[in-house]
């Protein structure tokens, strides 16, 4: 399980992620210098201890390093996700309490999510298809016709 990121971390694997390429010490640090007076060998050493702790991958480019991520920024919120979970001695009462905090927006996310996971095949058709049952006292559109003694049976009589 990834240990949360610290503050510099998550700003340094932010651009990371948002820029989704391979990045340069020197790209980070004009971009973090709109936000913060820091120093090329803080971001540097950044990068390399992300490296290190395997969040990004490097590849030499004459005498620098490009830095590229190794998973998404998803993949990471769902790792911390993951491990709160495991975490508690009752799983079903954390997701509850979970879900009791989320915004309306981040409920249509999940069940947006929960619809994705779940494919096509399990989900329910939103019109009548073929194998959908007729309404009550309607005829079936094709196929035999239903048997007068199993009609009788469901209907108790």
């Amino acid at each position: 399980m990834p240990r949360p990121l610290g503050e510099l971390e998550d700003a340094v694997m932010s651009r990371v992620w948002k820029w989704n390429r391979p990045v340069t010490v020197r790209e980070v640090l004009e971009d973090l210098q709109k936000e913060r007076s820091i120093a090329y060998t803080t971001v540097m050493t950044v990068l390399d201890n992300l490296h290190q702790k395997g969040w990004v991958r490097r590849e030499a480019e004459g005498r620098a390093y490009r830095y590229e991520a190794v998973s998404t920024r998803a993949a990471y919120a769902a790792a911390l996700m993951n491990e709160a979970w495991s975490q508690s001695d009752n799983p079903a009462a954390a997701l509850v309490a979970f879900f009791g905090m989320m915004s309306e927006e981040q409920r249509r996310s999940l069940s947006d999510a929960v619809r994705i996971v779940q494919g096509p095949e399990t989900q329910e058709p939103t019109e009548p298809s073929e194998s959908a049952e007729p309404p009550e006292g309607a005829e079936p559109a094709e196929g035999p016709p239903e048997n007068p003694a199993s009609a009788q049976d469901r209907d108790g009589r």
